[in-house]
């Protein structure tokens, strides 16, 4: 099984609050995944790979230093939200999700492991009413429907980063052709990440 180490090979430069942070997950994911199937069963000797790691990938291309309030779309059970959380303790976090029984699991990941710069909410994102300097998403949706539903609650511009997986070329070519404004980059992970798992694995960054 891979274990906490995995993050720190790609990320030396954590203190030792947010190593114990992302050392408690793994258990207190397994606890609750339990109750609440959040992360496939079969995918948790992968935990730090599949989800913690994928998560912090973001944090390699995207520029998270003028970020102060950010959203994470579709955040399931909290990624790549509570990852992303502990790395950055300085940028509010706010988890949405549509599906109530994920974000009761956010909540109580947040509570188990002191993480104070989250929060989140029961609901659509585009339902919600405040404006964000970022937006992040993983496989929750095209990103054409993302930017849609971000419409407007950007400070400036569109600002995404996702995290995709493919052949996205179709996928793009439907955003800019209903935001012809918008601009993206992507990066292919495994250019830094040298796992197999991250060998069709991309960032996304959506600008405007």
């Amino acid at each position: 099984m891979v274990t906490s180490e995995i993050i720190y090979r790609y990320f030396d430069h954590l203190n030792d609050r947010q190593k114990e942070q992302f050392d408690a997950l793994f258990e207190i994911y397994a606890h609750y995944n339990a109750q609440v199937n959040v992360i496939s069963r079969k995918d948790m000797d992968n935990f730090y790979i599949h989800h913690v790691l994928h998560s912090l990938a973001l944090a390699k291309y995207a520029d998270f230093k003028s970020v102060r309030h950010l959203v994470d779309i579709g955040t399931g059970g909290g990624f790549p939200g509570i990852p992303l959380g502990i790395l950055f303790p300085e940028i509010e976090f706010f988890l949405v999700d549509s599906i109530g029984k994920k974000v009761n699991i956010v909540r109580s990941v947040c509570d188990d492991i002191g993480l104070r710069n989250i929060q989140s909410a029961h609901s659509r994102v585009e339902d919600l009413n405040q404006k964000f300097d970022m937006a992040v998403a993983r496989a929750v949706a095209p990103a054409e429907k993302l930017a849609f539903w971000m419409k407007g609650q950007f400070k400036k511009g569109t600002n995404m980063a996702l995290l995709k997986g493919g052949d996205l070329t179709e996928e793009m070519e439907e955003m800019v052709n209903r935001f012809p404004k918008t601009k993206y980059r992507f990066y292919e992970i495994q250019k830094d990440f040298k796992e197999p798992f991250f060998e069709t694995k991309k960032v996304v960054l959506v600008k405007q």
